[in-house]
């Protein structure tokens, strides 16, 4: 681990940032900004800012930042800057927002550290490169190697790493699920002492359940529940305490009227092609009376909702999904490798898969996307999380699809950036420290080339076309990733990616030449 950490630190790129001199001090030499290292005080002049709290975007401002904390934020008089004469707060470094977005850092809900897919080993610094490169300065990792993914929450936290600031969600299950209630709450002393943040929970008998939740609430561990066809449902994590429900599975089983989903009689749920076949007929069969009394509940006991919407999106548009412009030159062979359809690997399920279930998809998107809409009118807490990895989906794009995918859901651009942001932070019980552009928070900050607001594509590292003087020219992107007071250059990060792919293809090439 050291070594790869080592790695990562060679590998950072300098970037030279065009500085502004604030007025009544004379500038004696340009100032350079270095990617990947943080400063005593840096400053971000005349940005324009998106609040992670849904408010209308609003500046110029410079925002001061102190080592990792956002110290200051000095609104700006258009006026007195353009005649030389406003006060300007000093910075060792600058970096200029003139014409650019502020906004918080995105944090991923909903993310797993992945060396390897299906076996074969995949470079870490690939997935942490594509999370920065899009923006994402924090991720709740709910599912990976516990002690390694801890290693380097350590490694991040210090600055050791180019890495997203990470919250370590055990799986509990892992090596085997506990069969007493006894051993349950063990196996969650056992993980609160390795360190962990909090815990990533499937399927489980109610005893156990209700054993379990309890022990985690009084170790002050989250939960984060990935519920499944089971006894228990959404009713279950209202009642003994979830932190926040993943993905649907246990929301609409709740409110069916038969009690059960209505599957033909040869259903086998560990047949994938199965699962996901019939999870697309599952919102249909919802009351939707008793959904809203579903959604009452979770409300009141405060069970949020990280939809990833993103992760089933092949089941509704297949082709769309196997198609992303940016798998030419950004997808990784190995991952490549496991999004080929194969019953050995979890989500790679597309075998068979016909125009009717992508029909059913679509309906259950259309009645899904509604109830999200719903739960957050009623005063439920949306998140935001990609799941990357699986089903087509690649680190940090997964992210950035979601948001878009919030917004066909039908809502305004203030609040999804909200979900990714101030939403998610409250979700990680951080709301006082992350996602937010304000002064005593974490300077986990986006400078965006473009307004997020107009368009969420400007997000993407690849740009956007855009018509300037009768020509496309490729504009937008993020230009710098903050994260803890230190700038991360993204389009330097996303070039990492190219290499590590390209380089990836070439060792495939020569050594399937050999044989």
């Amino acid at each position: 681990m050291k070594k790869q950490f080592g790695a990562f630190l060679v590998a950072l790129v300098l970037f030279v940032a065009a500085p502004v001199a604030p007025a009544g001090r004379a500038q004696t030499a340009k100032q350079r900004v270095e990617s990947g290292r943080r400063y005593p005080r840096l400053v971000v002049r005349n940005a324009t800012v998106i609040d992670g709290n849904a408010t209308p975007a609003s500046g110029p401002f410079d925002i001061v930042i102190e080592n990792d904390t956002i110290t200051e934020l000095v609104a700006l008089d258009p006026v007195t800057v353009k005649s030389g004469t406003a006060r300007r707060p000093a910075g060792d470094v600058e970096i200029d927002a003139t014409g650019k977005y502020v906004m918080p850092g995105l944090i991923n809900a909903h993310g797993h550290v992945q060396e390897e897919r299906g076996g074969v080993a995949q470079p870490l610094d690939y997935e942490l490169k594509l999370w920065l490169a899009c923006g994402i300065t924090t991720v709740r990792d709910v599912g990976s190697n516990t002690q390694k993914t801890l290693a380097l929450k350590r490694a991040s936290a210090a600055g050791e790493v180019a890495a997203p600031r990470l919250f370590v969600y055990a799986i509990y299950a892992a090596g085997g699920a506990p069969k007493t209630a006894e051993a349950a709450r063990q196996r969650v002393r056992d993980l609160k002492a390795q360190g962990v943040d909090g815990l990533k929970m499937f399927a489980m008998d109610r005893d156990l359940m209700a054993a379990a939740w309890d022990e985690a609430r009084k170790q002050n561990l989250r939960i984060a529940h990935h519920a499944a066809i089971a006894e228990t449902n959404a009713w279950d994590d209202i009642r003994f305490g979830t932190t926040s429900i993943e993905h649907w599975y246990g929301i609409p089983d709740a409110a069916i009227e038969a009690g059960v989903q209505n599957f033909p009689p040869a259903y086998n749920y560990n047949n994938e092609v199965d699962r996901f076949r019939y999870a697309g007929r599952l919102w249909r069969e919802a009351n939707w009376d008793k959904l809203m009394k579903v959604f009452d509940a979770m409300v009141e006991a405060r069970v949020a909702w990280d939809t990833t919407l993103v992760i089933y999106e092949a089941s509704r548009d297949l082709q769309r999904a196997q198609t992303q412009p940016w798998f030419a030159e950004y997808l990784h062979p190995t991952l490549e490798d496991y999004f080929r359809p194969d019953p050995a690997n979890h989500g790679s399920y597309f075998i068979g898969w016909t125009s009717a279930d992508e029909a059913y998809w679509k309906e259950n998107y259309r009645i899904w996307m509604s109830a999200l809409r719903e739960f957050e009118r009623r005063g439920g807490t949306v998140g935001a999380g990609e799941d990357a990895g699986f089903i087509y989906q690649m680190y940090g794009f997964g992210l950035l699809r979601e948001l878009e995918l919030h917004q066909e859901a039908g809502f305004h651009a203030l609040k999804v950036i909200q979900h990714a942001t101030g939403n998610n932070a409250k979700i990680l019980g951080q709301e006082e420290r992350l996602g937010r552009v304000r002064a005593g928070y974490a300077a986990d900050l986006l400078v965006v080339n473009g307004n997020p607001l107009e368009n969420l594509k400007v997000l993407y590292p690849t740009g956007v076309e855009t018509i300037q003087d009768g020509k496309a020219v490729r504009t937008g992107g993020i230009e710098w990733t903050i994260k803890d007071g230190i700038p991360y250059h993204a389009p330097t990060m996303f070039a990492g990616v190219k290499e590590i792919v390209a380089k990836a293809r070439a060792e495939r090439k020569a050594k399937d030449g050999k044989r």
